[in-house]
Parts: structure tokens; C-alpha cells; sequence
């Protein structure tokens, strides 16, 4: 992604407070964490779950194959299925648990059902 997309400081003032994990190597900030790329992952996180689905030899959380991988990763591990809306919000709550991002995220995705059925 250019240019990338960084989240804002997890400083713990409207956020969870996550202190910084990785130098600021990935997100720019050696105070606290931010989300970073289209999949906005904690750099925590992206170090469990990084990989190079793109094949270029690097790992990196603003390329969509690389993120787009990851989080499947990431969320088939925290449930068993994601067939059922119970399993699949407990997926994405893994991802982050606030009520209104679970929300947006099933809004979300409900209209892009939507909209990829009426291509059909």
C-alpha cells in the first residue's frame, strides 16, 4: 500500500494501551503500537502471524496478499469455523472485540454479499 496506512497510537486514551513492540520498525512509533495496512495488525500480532503470500520474499503487513493471508491465519485459529454468525463474530472479536468494530465489520461485509450477489 502507498502510502501506508497506520493507525493511530494505541496510547490507552481511547484505545487499549499498547506499548510499542517493535522498535517503531513497522509502524513508526517506538512509544506505543499503531495498526498498520489494509488489515490494520498490531505489530504484536504481525509478528505471530506474518507471511509472504505474495512470493516476493517479504513478509509485510501492507501488501493485501501478505495481510489478507495473515488474518486468515489469524482468525481460522481463534475459532474452528467461521460457518455459523456465532464462530464468525468470536473470529473477528479475536481480531478486536469492541462491540461497534464487530458492527461495522459484519455491516461491512453483509453489503459486499450483497453487492458481489447482484454480479451474479
Amino acid at each position: 500500500m502507498s502510502p501506508p496506512i497506520i493507525g493511530i497510537a494505541l496510547d490507552g486514551a481511547t484505545t487499549a494501551l499498547i506499548t510499542d513492540t517493535d522498535a517503531g520498525a513497522i509502524d513508526g512509533d517506538a512509544e506505543f503500537d499503531r495498526a498498520v495496512g489494509p488489515l490494520q495488525f498490531i505489530p504484536g500480532s504481525w509478528a505471530n502471524w506474518y507471511v509472504d503470500a505474495s512470493g516476493d520474499g517479504v513478509a509485510d503487513p501492507h501488501n493485501i496478499d501478505d495481510a489478507a493471508l495473515a488474518a486468515a491465519n489469524y482468525l481460522c485459529r481463534a475459532v474452528p469455523t467461521l460457518g455459523d454468525e456465532a464462530s464468525w463474530r468470536a473470529g473477528i472479536a479475536a481480531y478486536n472485540a469492541d462491540g461497534a468494530y464487530l458492527d461495522a465489520v459484519a455491516t461491512a461485509s453483509q453489503d459486499y454479499a450483497e453487492s458481489v450477489a447482484a454480479l451474479d
